[in-house]
């Protein structure tokens, strides 16, 4: 043994970043969970196809402008955006616990209650102006919600920009449909 050469130090570790601790490795339990995300999320899209039961009759009785999309490309686009906002919350709930990720997870949440509530608004209570309040609402709570998964995980609010892009679409179309059809919405 040379006794002249000085022992390197050790390696870092390499599971966590400077100043944080590492997110939860994949187990059965982190795939449980995406499972429970990606269900919470298509339970707040049961939640408002419940009230779309009769949304293409409904939707085709309404004058829309030129713009408008058919109605059976609602649900592979919100499927798509369901199971996007699913993987995104499960990867934010990967991350180690703190403010901004409960921050973030409570967000989520009441943007599903209040992306529910915009069904039963529009098309089974046929209240286009609450509806259009509860989409700006959606909106506002969306982009914090992603602004709050970016700030832990850029993916996870990556996954969200679709979603909001949507609901900036829906939004204009949910106000145009409105201001069409005072005598179906209110």
């Amino acid at each position: 043994m040379n006794q002249d050469r000085p022992t390197p130090p050790p390696p870092p570790p390499k599971s966590a970043a400077p100043g944080r601790d590492a997110r939860a490795p994949l187990s059965p339990r982190t795939w449980l969970a995406l499972a429970g995300w990606l269900a919470l999320a298509f339970v707040a899209a049961a939640v408002g196809s419940v009230a779309s039961v009769q949304a293409p009759q409904f939707y085709g009785q309404l004058t829309q402008p030129a713009w408008a999309p058919p109605a059976w490309l609602f649900g592979p686009v919100w499927s798509t955006l369901y199971a996007m906002m699913g993987i995104a919350a499960w990867l934010v709930w990967r991350e180690p616990a703190g403010p901004v990720r409960q921050r973030g997870l409570v967000l989520f949440c009441v943007q599903l209650a209040l992306n529910a509530l915009w069904s039963w608004l529009f098309f089974q209570w046929h209240l286009g102006a609450w509806a259009l309040a509860d989409i700006a609402l959606l909106w506002a709570c969306v982009a914090a919600t992603l602004a709050s998964f970016w700030r832990l995980r850029p993916l996870a609010g990556a996954l969200l920009v679709p979603y909001l892009a949507w609901i900036t679409f829906a939004a204009a179309l949910n106000f145009t449909v409105w201001r069409l059809n005072p005598q179906l919405l209110g």
